[in-house]
């Protein structure tokens, strides 16, 4: 099964991207829903959610160095790496400030901020921002993939 993967990022990235989506959509729930009873859970799974994909996002972008070292690419795709490569960066720095952020004010703040609410959805934009450009480095230029099959045989020559 291992052999298939020629490097680990594709594995961590779904991680980052499902908790710190969650989180976030967890945040906007404590807005909406500040008196439901709910709302001590929600903060829960929010920070929670937060941390551990923050924590994820550090690995990710450990093995995304590494595969921006190793993977085969050529001068169109070296730029869309590149560029995928800054965007993660910058995005896991923002991860990281409000992570620091949240752990700072966890115990002694009851309701969350309309300001870190808004930090977070704009940090959902950065990581949408990244992950395109990491789905385009990988389904234009085809980076970090193996061959797709030849087609042959009757009736394979077709389009879905």
């Amino acid at each position: 099964m291992f052999e298939v993967l020629p490097n680990w990022h594709p594995l961590f990235v779904h991680f980052v991207v499902a908790l710190l989506s969650m989180s976030t959509l967890f945040f906007v729930a404590l807005k909406i829903l500040a008196t439901h009873k709910l709302h001590v859970s929600l903060k829960i799974m929010a920070y929670w959610n937060l941390w551990l994909g923050t924590g994820f996002a550090v690995i990710t972008v450990i093995a995304g160095w590494f595969a921006y070292n190793s993977v085969a690419h050529d001068t169109p795709s070296h730029a869309a790496m590149t560029d995928h490569r800054n965007w993660a960066l910058v995005t896991l720095g923002v991860y990281i400030i409000i992570s620091l952020w949240s752990w700072k004010h966890y115990k002694s703040v009851k309701t969350v901020g309309m300001a870190f609410t808004f930090v977070m959805v704009m940090a959902s934009a950065l990581l949408v921002s990244t992950g395109w450009r990491g789905s385009e480095a990988v389904y234009r230029y085809g980076l970090g993939v193996m061959s797709l099959p030849k087609v042959e045989g009757e009736g394979h020559a077709h389009e879905h």
